[in-house]
């Protein structure tokens, strides 16, 4: 895909999800453009451009989907398809949410509005015979929406207690590729959201006048515009590392510093909307909540770092992830 056609598919798929029909909550509207614009055959036949496009897209636009059932269910080696579901972990963590005991499945962990349509439940749990890949029917599942901070993502609660398993081994590095992919997904997601809080307060600080010209051109505001610019632009660079290398370190790093670029910019774009960045009226707050409930999926930033670093500590050693 050259430069050329892939400016045009994020064009794209970027207005169709935008465009899509219902209210912000609404995932099947957008779940149903996805459909259209084929998501799993882009996802299958160029994963990194597809994952890239569209999670940049549902967090440029701040919409909501369940495509990343998708990327994890993929990841775990299945099938993507409309009818099935993943537990995820539970929030600011990424150990695996299931464990069979005695013959039997109990599991905690997150899903997206999926779970409420679809009949079976993907799973992973730890077992005396190592990982295991459950399919669970989703009758069994206890869903509880999560409110919290951002409703709007869709997020559910869930709690599984299942006899009789149909389970299938999975290799000891298995969920670490499936958290990895997890984690670039969301990191994506996070980086549209930074972008478009940047830009709304770009737009605010052009349109803003006082003192009889616009407050973009006092310094204090063009500095915490740039310091927000830089923090997404150090993102990107981050991310893009992460698809050059892939792999479970480089995807934490991603979103570490995901979570870490949507602080920053957050911060800085709220002192430059001022009063107005308070309200509701204005749009700010849905990005901003958007990517602190992100930040929590398949781990927080400060977990995040401090996992890399006990890592480092053990091994007593410096990885080289990338070749400058």
């Amino acid at each position: 895909m050259d430069a050329a056609d892939r400016a045009l598919l994020e064009k794209t798929v970027r207005d169709a999800i935008a465009n899509a029909r219902g209210p912000i909550d609404s995932t099947m509207d957008v779940d149903g453009v996805l459909v259209e614009l084929g998501w799993l055959e882009m996802l299958e036949t160029e994963p990194q451009s597809a994952i890239d496009i569209v999670f940049t897209a549902l967090g440029t636009t701040n919409q909501t989907a369940t495509a990343l059932d998708d990327v994890v269910i993929a990841a775990l080696g299945l099938e993507p398809s409309a009818d099935l579901a993943v537990l995820l972990p539970r929030f600011a963590t990424w150990d695996c949410p299931g464990r069979i005991r005695a013959g039997d499945v109990h599991a905690v962990g997150l899903t997206t509005s999926r779970i409420n349509r679809v009949t079976t439940v993907v799973v992973v749990c730890e077992s005396d015979a190592g990982l295991q890949r459950v399919l669970v029917p989703a009758v069994d599942a206890d869903v509880s929406p999560v409110s919290g901070i951002d409703p709007d993502a869709g997020l559910n609660l869930v709690r599984i207690e299942h006899g009789a398993p149909d389970a299938a081994p999975l290799e000891a590095t298995a969920w670490e590729s499936t958290i990895a992919a997890g984690r670039r997904a969301v990191a994506h997601q996070i980086a549209g959201a930074t972008r478009t809080m940047l830009d709304q307060a770009r737009t605010h600080a052009i349109e803003r006048v006082q003192f009889g010209r616009p407050i973009a051109k006092f310094q204090a505001v063009r500095h915490r515009l740039a310091e927000a610019l830089v923090a997404v632009e150090a993102l990107d660079a981050t991310l893009t590392a992460a698809w050059d290398e892939p792999g479970p370190m480089t995807a934490a790093l991603a979103k570490a510093a995901a979570g870490r670029a949507a602080r920053i910019v957050a911060t800085h774009c709220q002192q430059v909307l001022a009063g107005i960045g308070f309200t509701t009226d204005h749009p700010f707050h849905r990005f901003l909540k958007r990517s602190m409930a992100l930040e929590g999926l398949f781990g927080s930033t400060d977990d995040i770092v401090v996992d890399i670093g006990h890592q480092l500590l053990a091994a007593r050693a410096v990885p080289t992830l990338i070749e400058l």
